[in-house]
């Protein structure tokens, strides 16, 4: 069984250096003991998605052009997620009140970056509320 993602979960991205905290806003009317439950939906960058430190992805424009700048040489720049599309696969068995959506699980839901990255759950945020 995976655990129910809620606001404050440790995400990571495989691009980016260092964990970053997902943020649920209140608006969501399903909680997970005493924190908004997340959804599929809870994928926008700079809303729920902070930076992951500094993007390695050579298909981010940004790190593209460093790593031109710096004769090829790999050049890491700031993390500004973008993601693709919403977390997936999504709960077949819980959908969150409020903005609805399929909850966030912990084990079995990534989102992809449009630059390249995939983004995990690293810890939910909670440990008691499991989910199918």
């Amino acid at each position: 069984m995976a655990k129910l993602v809620v606001n404050g979960a440790t995400l990571v991205c495989s691009m980016g250096t260092s964990p970053s905290t997902l943020s649920v806003l209140g608006t969501n009317a399903t909680y997970g003991g005493t924190n908004p439950a997340a959804t599929v939906q809870d994928m926008k960058p700079q809303v729920n998605l902070a930076p992951f430190g500094m993007c390695q992805s050579p298909l981010n424009p940004q790190v593209a052009a460093a790593t031109a700048a710096a004769a090829g040489a790999l050049t890491p720049q700031p993390c500004l997620p973008a993601a693709s599309g919403p977390w997936a696969p999504g709960s077949k068995s819980v959908a969150i009140v409020g903005p609805a959506g399929p909850a966030l699980l912990s084990a079995t839901c990534q989102c992809v970056c449009q630059w390249g990255g995939t983004i995990q759950v690293q810890e939910a945020g909670q440990n008691e509320i499991e989910v199918d």
